[in-house]
């Protein structure tokens, strides 16, 4: 790894946090040679402080370290990117990440239609809402409605229409997020699952 620190005066490259599991940006700092050579010794981020003229660990202080998971140079050879598993909120003002943001897993689309789910069902507006009224059904019918779902994807896997079959695939998935909601649960758990299962 070529890393051009004499590209800025200072001697210092920018780097790039990122957590490893959810790809969420967590912050922003700045290090040197020696900064760089104490984090791979110790496995913990260590930046220099350009406020504090030294080498500073995230969590010296707090405890909320930050666990090294990989290094990854940019093109121009004068940024780092830095995996990590993060101990704690990273923002010393307390939050997962210096941009006051959630360092939740993130499916992104999925993870919106989560939250329109959540807010519907919470919403109670079931003469509106096909998602409000279904819960007010109660889980027997949110269950059947998934298994009724998973029998049509099963029929149309076994027809030649692919537009059917996606948009039955599209309707189960939608109702299983509604199913994993009214079981207090979200696609997040299962990922957990099977992320245990893989095989190192």
């Amino acid at each position: 790894m070529n890393i051009d620190f004499n590209k800025n005066s200072d001697g210092l490259v920018p780097v790039i946090i990122q957590d490893t599991t959810t790809k969420n940006v967590l912050m922003l700092g700045y290090m040197n040679e020696e900064a760089l050579k104490v984090t791979k010794d110790t496995k913990k981020v260590t930046f220099y402080s350009r406020t504090k003229n030294r080498l500073w660990t995230k969590g010296e202080e707090s405890g909320n370290f930050l666990n090294l998971v990989d290094i990854k140079l940019d093109c121009d050879n004068d940024t780092l990117l830095i995996q990590v598993n993060p101990v704690g909120p990273t923002c010393h003002k307390g939050t997962d990440t210096c941009w006051a943001e959630a360092n939740a897993e993130n499916f992104g689309f999925i993870s919106k239609l989560e939250h329109t789910i959540e807010s519907r069902v919470k919403a109670g507006n079931a003469e509106k809402s096909y998602v409000a009224s279904l819960f007010a059904s109660g889980i027997n019918k949110v269950a059947q409605k998934v298994g009724e779902e998973a029998v049509e994807v099963v029929i149309e896997a076994m027809d030649n229409d692919d537009e059917l079959f996606l948009n039955e695939s599209a309707d189960l998935l939608f109702h299983y997020l509604m199913l994993l909601q009214a079981k207090g649960f979200k696609l997040e758990n299962v990922v957990n699952i099977l992320k245990g299962r893989e095989k190192k």
